[in-house]
């Protein structure tokens, strides 16, 4: 394919021929370097000018060229790594004319590595003083303006590694995000889980309400679902006595973008044997609040809200929830007529999978949800959405789940765990009757699930939480794009 090439990136061209002829490889070679320039500023940066003189410190940096000027004999330059920027200063006398000859071509954006003396200019600013220079790599297209550079959103996200050297901001995201990750791991290692991996294809459609992505097993010629949560597997492995079990993995829906969903997004799931709900309460509230402490504050700036992460979190049922918001009163039991009829009333369309249940679902989707602002456990699902929880034994219209709510949004789902292969199989074909009304996001039945059941499972809890969504608050971040490095874009075409 043939690329019109504008004046400055023909220009960077000819540089790049230039540096051939001095016998310099345009895209050059391995460069050990002693120090990253967050090194530097945090062992150099209290000393004063005469001080650096007399302790003659020599270090080696690496970076791409953010910023050049000359003045004469004498360059400067700010070079950028990932840990940040220092400012680099070329003096011709010092390096000579061949060396200041490969600063002169070298443009904004190359890569170059330096070897020199640390030093503080007379208006004080910390820099390396150059005694050699090396050309490392080429920059054929022009960086964007510095004070503005990507102001588009969306070529930001398609372009993220122009992106990360340009918007510090991105940059902090990029780095806080493995931070509270291995956060979490340690979290949940400290307390005895083991980390596994599961099976990304699989041919039955379980763990979650939602629509999957399709694909092919060419050589068995057989389609199959790329994962859309880890649950099944996970619980399998309690029946096989692993007892405390999480994953940390890539999970598929074939659903709609936007501020909060990317299609492909991270999830963890954790189990842990003989607990219950309350355990899993207390699992996320440690939890929330140790990456809070790793980060070092506890409130945080998220869709809108200042939230503070500090246990406990509030607890609250969703029939009250719903109570609360409407005086409409769903712990007595009412048939579906009269639950119907207050839907339509309040102007919910009733699907035709629909039963009570789902009912006192929309009315708390519509009415309660986004009043959920600071971290709330909401409890007491109706069991018509729940086909992997256990029931309430007090009440079996419900099951004993939560979800945690933040801002508004949806961030774990967690249950006591069904263990009970006869009821299991009756939620099953429960769900299989819902997909034949119309619900495409009902499960499957698997049978070798059951099978495992009937091996018998310890009492259990498990909990799922959206890894995106947790960056995106402790990150205090607007979309869940600013926190996936490459996120799902539209083609340009």
């Amino acid at each position: 394919m043939t690329r019109q090439l504008n004046d400055q990136q023909l220009a960077r061209r000819d540089k790049m021929n230039k540096l051939k002829e001095m016998g310099i490889n345009p895209f050059g070679n391995a460069f050990k370097r002693t120090h990253l320039t967050q090194d530097i500023r945090d062992k150099y940066q209290h000393l004063d000018k005469e001080q650096l003189e007399q302790e003659n410190v020599t270090v080696k940096v690496a970076g791409r060229i953010m910023f050049k000027r000359r003045m004469g004999k004498l360059g400067f330059m700010q070079i950028q790594d990932r840990s940040g920027m220092i400012q680099i200063v070329v003096n011709r006398g010092i390096v000579g004319d061949d060396i200041y000859e490969i600063f002169k071509i070298n443009d904004v954006g190359d890569f170059v590595g330096i070897e020199g003396t640390v030093m503080k200019t007379d208006s004080g600013e910390l820099s390396v003083r150059t005694a050699a220079y090396t050309h490392l790599s080429k920059s054929l297209t022009p960086l964007p303006e510095k004070f503005h550079g990507l102001t588009n959103v969306e070529e930001r996200y398609r372009r993220r590694y122009v992106d990360l050297f340009m918007n510090e901001d991105s940059k902090r995201i990029a780095f806080l995000r493995p931070t509270i990750i291995k956060t979490i791991r340690n979290y949940m290692d400290s307390l005895g889980f083991t980390e596994v991996e599961t099976p990304v294809l699989t041919t039955l459609l379980t763990g979650a309400s939602a629509r999957p992505f399709v694909t092919h097993h060419n050589t068995q010629d057989l389609d199959m679902y790329l994962r859309i949560a880890l649950e099944l597997p996970l619980k399998r492995l309690l029946v096989g006595g692993m007892e405390a079990v999480y994953e940390i993995g890539r999970t598929f829906r074939n659903e709609g973008m936007g501020p909060m969903h990317n299609p492909e997004f991270t999830l963890m799931e954790a189990y842990l044997a003989y607990s219950d709900l309350e355990g899993m309460m207390e699992l996320t509230e440690g939890m929330f609040t140790k990456i809070a402490e790793v980060i070092g504050k506890d409130s945080f700036n998220f869709n809108g809200n200042e939230i503070t992460i500090k246990a406990p979190f509030k607890k609250v049922s969703m029939v009250e929830a719903i109570k609360e918001e409407t005086g409409l009163d769903f712990t007595k039991e009412i048939s579906f007529q009269q639950a119907k009829k207050l839907a339509e009333e309040a102007g919910i369309e009733v699907e035709p999978h629909f039963s009570v249940g789902h009912i006192i679902n929309a009315f708390f989707e519509k009415y309660v949800e986004d009043k959920l602002i600071q971290p709330t456990f909401l409890y007491g699902h109706p069991v018509e959405i729940s086909p992997l929880t256990r029931a309430n034994e007090n009440d079996p219209r419900f099951v004993d789940r939560f979800e945690l709510f933040i801002g508004g949004k949806e961030f774990a789902n967690a249950y006591t765990e069904l263990n009970d292969p006869i009821d299991q199989l009756e939620r099953f074909e429960a769900q299989i009757k819902e997909r034949q009304l119309g619900n495409d996001e009902a499960n499957d039945i698997d049978m070798d699930f059951i099978e495992a059941l009937e091996y018998g499972m310890p009492p259990a809890g498990g909990i799922g939480y959206g890894i995106d969504r947790m960056i995106m608050l402790f990150a205090e971040a607007e979309s869940i794009r600013e926190v996936i490095l490459f996120p799902t874009m539209k083609p340009l075409d």
